[in-house]
């Protein structure tokens, strides 16, 4: 749901049945001003928000072949629609002076002073035949946006710019992938400087956005000090870091809050529960009493008015599975929709937290979503253990579906944060690297152990769940300790970690930052082939004694279905019980509400197989 900058109209995605559509409301007259069908349209919209008063910018994503170029690509990008004359735009189009193969289209950088055009990122060939194209900043119309002009000709290495209330670029970000090195250009008088620069192989510092002034722009870094991610400014003068004092010991900064403009007013900092900051302290105050009304509960800050006079919120937890409210100066709260009417709070399993110990003293944060007819009796309780994906992520209390659907069946519902996951510091975060299927997994093993000690888990019913990592995570359960779990359910999950390094150098070149990333997260950068196979559960298929289900997007481009695949092969080949489901047109994510639901009715029907009575 987005909020017009004048903060009369809202607009917003709704699904029901077969219907999927944008609306546009006006809040005054109370009508719709808008309605569009996105039925039959094969892209999924996955963001909107108003550019101006008049247009309404939605971007989309679709996965499909193009002509020319090997396997499918993942082809986001944006529209515009004209609230007075109804129609619609696709602001850049692949082949359209921009280069035809690119992936990531729908980034706005600025707006013009007239707010007719609007500044977008594209890769730009220097011919028809170039496929080595530099990233550029394209000037498009929001109205005629074919034939976009280049505003600001990029490098070889750029990635991003930062434009001046004029509309002109005054800071370049470049990152060689081949040099390894991170620089940033700053425009002072008429000469570029170089205001930053570091040798790494993967950039260790976030530019989000710029001071009110535009003489600095924002960068979110590692606090030696309190361990956590702090907000600095890096001056365009002088290159010089300050630390703003908006960071935390307790919590990451781990998201700013601007406009088109990229001029940042507040944070939210990292934590089951979101907390903020804002910079003007009368809207800070005012955020602080919106979270004051829901207590234990997940408040998110959707958007905002230009005047910031119009907050839209959204809060989830173990009374709302979802509500949007509009929060106006001065004015009581009015509650707008909810995103799933057909679950009210007597139908949410309530969630609790708690902390354990792993077997080498490291504290994990915990979450534990309780089926609600047990909480008076939390004793021998059936359970799934659902680890996150990532794995430098991290759950919330909110409304998960996956948990949900799986606590409504009576069982408990485990959610370790294991070491790797982001937002519990640097250090926690650090010492998952090189762990995957070693002491990570030790984590949720040690959450089942304390569990069971406890007496509140039954140790004969228990069912390891999870996607992407998780997904792995729970393959690595059944593979590496088959003795704890009835059942194992992986969802768009890695098998073999040797392919996925090799799938992924394939996509990006193995002189890509992607690609030490995730060399340093999988082997903490000793990465040998033995090494990947020793913790890949399909080489270890022999291992399982649990009955396995596979779950699988057709059109996953982030852990592809050959990874599944690969899995119940060498399943079936050890004579092991095994199902794999292929979620046709699905992605990583699994965005369509068809095959969402295909997927958790799957996964509640195959553990009920095991751990109902």
């Amino acid at each position: 749901m987005s909020i017009s900058p004048n903060g009369k109209m809202i607009a917003y995605r709704m699904t029901e049945g077969e219907r999927d559509m944008v609306v546009v409301y006006d809040l005054a007259k109370g009508k719709h001003l808008a309605g569009l069908d996105l039925a039959e349209n094969k892209s999924q919209i996955n963001s909107l928000y108003f550019a101006t008063n008049s247009e309404l910018v939605m971007v989309a994503t679709q996965v499909r072949r193009v002509r020319g170029y090997r396997g499918k690509l993942d082809l986001s990008t944006a529209y515009a629609y004209n609230l007075k004359n109804k129609k619609i735009r696709q602001l850049l189009t692949p082949g359209d002076v921009i280069y035809k193969g690119q992936e990531g289209l729908g980034r706005i950088s600025g707006l013009s002073p007239d707010r007719n055009d609007v500044y977008m990122p594209a890769y730009v060939p220097d011919s028809a035949t170039d496929q080595s194209p530099r990233m550029s900043l394209m000037r498009v119309d929001l109205k005629t946006p074919r034939g976009p002009r280049v505003h600001f000709k990029g490098k070889d290495d750029s990635i991003d710019f930062f434009v001046d209330e004029n509309g002109e670029v005054i800071v370049h970000e470049m990152f060689d992938n081949r040099q390894n090195h991170h620089e940033i250009q700053a425009l002072v008088g008429e000469e570029w400087k170089t205001v930053y620069r570091q040798e790494t192989d993967i950039m260790t510092i976030n530019v989000v956005g710029l001071t009110p002034d535009r003489k600095s722009l924002v960068v979110l870094g590692s606090n030696s000090t309190t361990d956590r991610d702090d907000y600095y400014t890096l001056s365009l003068e002088s290159g010089e870091f300050t630390n703003m004092g908006f960071g935390r010991a307790d919590a990451d900064i781990e998201f700013t809050y601007k406009g088109l403009d990229r001029i940042v007013w507040g944070v939210r900092y990292s934590g089951f529960n979101p907390e903020y900051r804002f910079f003007d302290e009368e809207l800070d105050k005012r955020m602080r009493k919106i979270r004051e009304l829901f207590p234990q509960h997940s408040v998110w800050l959707r958007d905002w008015s230009a005047n910031w006079e119009d907050l839209i919120v959204y809060v989830e937890g173990s009374q709302f599975s979802g509500t949007f409210y509009k929060f106006s100066k001065n004015e009581p709260p009015t509650e707008l929709a909810s995103a799933r009417p057909g679950i009210s709070a007597e139908h949410i399993h309530p969630i609790g937290r708690m902390t354990f110990k792993a077997r080498d003293g490291l504290k994990i944060p915990n979450l534990l979503t309780i089926p609600r007819d047990r909480l008076e009796n939390m004793k021998n309780l059936p359970a799934v253990i659902l680890p996150h994906g990532g794995p430098a992520s991290y759950d919330n209390i909110g409304f998960d579906w996956l948990a949900q659907s799986l606590a409504n069946r009576g069982y408990l519902v485990v959610q370790p944060q294991f070491r790797g996951s982001t937002g519990f510091g640097l250090q926690h975060e650090m010492a998952g690297r090189g762990e995957w299927g070693g002491k990570m997994q030790h984590d949720l093993s040690d959450a089942v152990n304390v569990l069971v000690k406890k007496g509140i888990v039954d140790p004969e019913r228990i069912c390891i769940v999870g996607a992407s990592y998780g997904g792995y995570a729970a393959l690595a359960g059944g593979a590496f300790t088959p003795d704890l779990y009835r059942c194992v359910v992986s969802i768009n999950g890695v098998a073999d970690l040797e392919d996925m390094l090799e799938y992924k150098e394939r996509d990006f070149g193995d002189d890509h930052w992607v690609m030490a990333y995730w060399k340093k997260n999988m082997g903490n950068g000793e990465i040998t082939d033995e090494k990947l196979n020793a913790v890949s559960p399909a080489r270890f298929a022999e291992n399982f004694t649990a009955p396995v289900l596979l779950i699988h997007g057709r059109n996953d481009l982030n852990v592809p279905y050959a990874q599944s695949k690969t899995m119940y092969k060498k399943l079936k080949r050890a004579k092991k019980e095994v199902e794999l489901i292929e979620l046709r047109g699905e992605t990583h994510n699994l965005m369509q509400s068809e095959t969402r639901l295909e997927a958790v009715e799957a996964m509640v029907a195959f553990v009920d197989k095991y751990l109902q009575p």
